[in-house]
Protein backbone atom coordinates (compact mmCIF):
# COMPACT_ATOMS: atom_id res chain seq x y z
CA UNK A 1 0.00 0.00 0.00
CA UNK A 2 1.65 3.97 -1.47
CA UNK A 3 2.17 6.11 1.99
CA UNK A 4 -0.37 8.87 1.12
CA UNK A 5 -0.31 12.38 3.18
CA UNK A 6 -3.29 13.27 4.16
CA UNK A 7 -5.04 16.72 5.25
CA UNK A 8 -7.97 18.34 6.42
CA UNK A 9 -8.67 21.62 4.17
CA UNK A 10 -8.91 23.26 8.04
CA UNK A 11 -5.37 22.11 8.84
CA UNK A 12 -4.06 24.05 5.42
CA UNK A 13 -3.19 27.89 4.80
CA UNK A 14 -5.23 29.69 2.14
CA UNK A 15 -1.94 28.94 0.07
CA UNK A 16 -1.60 25.67 0.50
CA UNK A 17 -5.12 24.46 -0.59
CA UNK A 18 -4.64 26.94 -3.72
CA UNK A 19 -1.19 25.21 -4.49
CA UNK A 20 -2.11 21.69 -4.06
CA UNK A 21 -5.31 22.42 -6.37
CA UNK A 22 -3.34 24.03 -9.27
CA UNK A 23 -0.51 21.63 -8.86
CA UNK A 24 -2.90 18.40 -9.21
CA UNK A 25 -5.58 19.45 -11.08
CA UNK A 26 -3.37 19.51 -14.70
CA UNK A 27 -3.93 20.27 -17.39
CA UNK A 28 -5.79 22.96 -17.65
CA UNK A 29 -7.13 24.97 -20.65
CA UNK A 30 -7.35 28.83 -20.86
CA UNK A 31 -9.60 31.03 -21.41
CA UNK A 32 -9.44 34.31 -23.09
CA UNK A 33 -12.64 36.57 -22.07
CA UNK A 34 -13.56 39.34 -23.21
CA UNK A 35 -16.09 41.69 -21.96
CA UNK A 36 -17.45 45.44 -22.04
CA UNK A 37 -17.84 47.81 -19.54
CA UNK A 38 -21.36 50.16 -19.28
CA UNK A 39 -18.58 52.89 -20.05
CA UNK A 40 -17.50 50.86 -23.24
CA UNK A 41 -14.29 49.85 -21.95
CA UNK A 42 -13.13 46.50 -23.52
CA UNK A 43 -11.79 44.06 -20.95
CA UNK A 44 -9.95 41.04 -22.02
CA UNK A 45 -8.16 38.68 -19.14
CA UNK A 46 -7.34 34.99 -19.62
CA UNK A 47 -8.14 32.53 -17.07
CA UNK A 48 -7.65 28.86 -16.02
CA UNK A 49 -10.46 28.25 -13.93
CA UNK A 50 -12.91 27.15 -17.10
CA UNK A 51 -14.18 24.01 -18.52
CA UNK A 52 -17.24 22.87 -20.45
CA UNK A 53 -20.24 22.07 -19.00
CA UNK A 54 -22.50 20.33 -21.22
CA UNK A 55 -22.89 20.47 -25.01
CA UNK A 56 -26.77 20.17 -24.71
CA UNK A 57 -27.09 23.10 -24.81
CA UNK A 58 -23.14 24.18 -25.18
CA UNK A 59 -22.31 25.89 -22.08
CA UNK A 60 -18.77 26.77 -20.47
CA UNK A 61 -17.95 27.95 -17.08
CA UNK A 62 -15.46 30.36 -15.94
CA UNK A 63 -14.58 31.14 -12.44
CA UNK A 64 -13.19 34.41 -12.18
CA UNK A 65 -11.91 34.73 -8.80
CA UNK A 66 -12.64 37.96 -6.24
CA UNK A 67 -10.02 40.42 -4.51
CA UNK A 68 -10.78 41.67 -1.19
CA UNK A 69 -14.76 40.42 -2.22
CA UNK A 70 -14.80 42.76 -5.32
CA UNK A 71 -15.51 41.25 -8.73
CA UNK A 72 -12.95 41.44 -11.17
CA UNK A 73 -13.76 43.83 -14.13
CA UNK A 74 -15.02 40.52 -16.58
CA UNK A 75 -17.07 39.15 -13.97
CA UNK A 76 -18.95 42.88 -12.81
CA UNK A 77 -19.03 43.09 -16.77
CA UNK A 78 -20.85 39.84 -17.70
CA UNK A 79 -22.99 40.23 -14.63
CA UNK A 80 -23.90 43.63 -15.77
CA UNK A 81 -24.31 43.03 -19.83
CA UNK A 82 -25.17 39.72 -19.69
CA UNK A 83 -22.08 38.84 -22.90
CA UNK A 84 -18.72 37.65 -23.55
CA UNK A 85 -16.43 36.11 -26.12
CA UNK A 86 -14.74 33.56 -24.83
CA UNK A 87 -11.52 32.42 -26.88
CA UNK A 88 -9.40 29.84 -26.94
CA UNK A 89 -5.58 30.38 -25.77
CA UNK A 90 -2.99 28.57 -27.92
CA UNK A 91 0.81 28.60 -28.52
CA UNK A 92 0.78 31.81 -30.66
CA UNK A 93 -1.23 33.95 -28.39
CA UNK A 94 -0.11 32.84 -25.02
CA UNK A 95 2.68 35.85 -24.65
CA UNK A 96 -0.31 38.13 -25.64
CA UNK A 97 -2.59 36.66 -22.92
CA UNK A 98 -0.01 36.54 -20.00
CA UNK A 99 0.29 40.69 -20.72
CA UNK A 100 -3.60 41.03 -20.51
CA UNK A 101 -3.06 39.28 -17.08
CA UNK A 102 -1.98 42.43 -16.04
CA UNK A 103 -3.68 44.46 -13.30
CA UNK A 104 -5.68 47.52 -15.07
CA UNK A 105 -8.33 49.80 -13.38
CA UNK A 106 -11.83 49.27 -15.13
CA UNK A 107 -11.34 52.47 -17.33
CA UNK A 108 -8.47 50.75 -18.69
CA UNK A 109 -8.37 48.27 -21.49
CA UNK A 110 -6.01 44.93 -21.89
CA UNK A 111 -5.99 46.05 -26.13
CA UNK A 112 -3.53 49.06 -24.79
CA UNK A 113 -1.03 47.18 -23.33
CA UNK A 114 -1.33 43.76 -25.29
CA UNK A 115 -0.76 42.70 -28.84
CA UNK A 116 -4.58 41.89 -29.55
CA UNK A 117 -7.00 43.43 -32.14
CA UNK A 118 -10.55 42.95 -32.30
CA UNK A 119 -13.45 41.49 -34.30
CA UNK A 120 -16.57 42.39 -34.22
CA UNK A 121 -19.52 39.43 -33.55
CA UNK A 122 -22.35 38.25 -34.64
CA UNK A 123 -24.96 38.21 -32.47
CA UNK A 124 -23.71 40.30 -29.19
CA UNK A 125 -21.95 43.48 -28.82
CA UNK A 126 -19.03 42.73 -27.67
CA UNK A 127 -16.12 42.10 -29.85
CA UNK A 128 -13.86 39.14 -29.82
CA UNK A 129 -9.84 38.88 -30.59
CA UNK A 130 -8.77 38.39 -34.01
CA UNK A 131 -5.58 36.49 -33.07
CA UNK A 132 -7.52 33.56 -31.85
CA UNK A 133 -8.35 30.49 -33.72
CA UNK A 134 -11.37 29.67 -31.64
CA UNK A 135 -14.64 32.21 -30.65
CA UNK A 136 -17.49 31.64 -28.98
CA UNK A 137 -19.95 34.13 -28.58
CA UNK A 138 -21.99 33.19 -25.66
CA UNK A 139 -24.70 34.57 -22.95
CA UNK A 140 -24.67 34.62 -19.38
CA UNK A 141 -27.11 31.61 -18.24
CA UNK A 142 -26.51 31.74 -14.40
CA UNK A 143 -24.21 32.50 -12.05
CA UNK A 144 -23.03 31.44 -8.92
CA UNK A 145 -20.99 33.64 -6.17
CA UNK A 146 -18.75 31.29 -3.60
CA UNK A 147 -17.92 32.13 -0.07
CA UNK A 148 -15.95 30.83 2.12
CA UNK A 149 -15.48 29.73 5.76
CA UNK A 150 -15.79 33.31 6.91
CA UNK A 151 -18.62 34.38 4.44
CA UNK A 152 -16.51 36.33 2.43
CA UNK A 153 -17.32 36.05 -1.60
CA UNK A 154 -14.19 34.71 -3.07
CA UNK A 155 -15.69 33.45 -6.66
CA UNK A 156 -18.16 34.64 -9.01
CA UNK A 157 -19.08 31.38 -11.30
CA UNK A 158 -20.16 31.89 -14.40
CA UNK A 159 -22.19 29.65 -16.58
CA UNK A 160 -22.06 30.86 -20.66
CA UNK A 161 -24.13 29.72 -22.74
CA UNK A 162 -22.60 29.35 -26.66
CA UNK A 163 -24.57 31.49 -28.94
CA UNK A 164 -22.20 31.47 -32.38
CA UNK A 165 -19.02 29.75 -32.81
CA UNK A 166 -16.08 30.96 -35.05
CA UNK A 167 -13.29 27.95 -35.90
CA UNK A 168 -10.21 29.35 -37.87
CA UNK A 169 -11.09 27.20 -41.08
CA UNK A 170 -6.79 26.31 -41.01
CA UNK A 171 -7.85 23.97 -37.69
CA UNK A 172 -10.59 22.25 -39.31
CA UNK A 173 -10.58 19.01 -41.08
CA UNK A 174 -14.28 17.05 -41.94
CA UNK A 175 -15.87 18.04 -38.76
CA UNK A 176 -13.38 17.94 -36.20
CA UNK A 177 -10.91 20.62 -34.94
CA UNK A 178 -7.38 19.29 -35.13
CA UNK A 179 -5.83 19.81 -32.16
CA UNK A 180 -2.34 19.96 -33.25
CA UNK A 181 -3.22 22.75 -35.71
CA UNK A 182 -4.77 24.43 -32.98
CA UNK A 183 -1.76 24.68 -30.78
CA UNK A 184 -3.51 25.28 -27.40
CA UNK A 185 -1.83 25.48 -24.02
CA UNK A 186 -2.40 24.53 -20.71
CA UNK A 187 -1.76 26.21 -17.36
CA UNK A 188 0.52 24.20 -14.70
CA UNK A 189 1.06 25.86 -11.26
CA UNK A 190 3.21 28.63 -10.64
CA UNK A 191 4.62 30.71 -14.09
CA UNK A 192 4.53 27.29 -16.16
CA UNK A 193 2.31 26.41 -18.83
CA UNK A 194 2.50 23.39 -21.37
CA UNK A 195 1.61 22.93 -25.22
CA UNK A 196 -0.51 19.68 -26.90
CA UNK A 197 1.87 16.64 -25.74
CA UNK A 198 1.92 12.52 -27.37
CA UNK A 199 -1.55 11.67 -28.07
CA UNK A 200 -2.88 8.35 -27.60
CA UNK A 201 -6.54 6.72 -27.58
CA UNK A 202 -8.12 4.24 -26.11
CA UNK A 203 -11.60 2.36 -27.00
CA UNK A 204 -14.19 3.16 -24.59
CA UNK A 205 -15.87 -0.20 -22.97
CA UNK A 206 -19.76 -0.87 -24.68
Amino acid sequence: MKKMLSFSPDELTAKEKKKFLIGSVIPRPIALVTSQSDTGVINVAPFSYFNIVTFNPPMLSVAVLRENGDSKDTARNILQNKEAVVQVVDKDNVTSANLASTPLGPEESELDISNFTTVKSETIQVPGVNETKVRFETELYDSVVVYNEDNVPTTDLLLLKVKHYHIDESIYHNGYIDPDKLAAVSRLAGSDYAEIGKLFSLKRPE
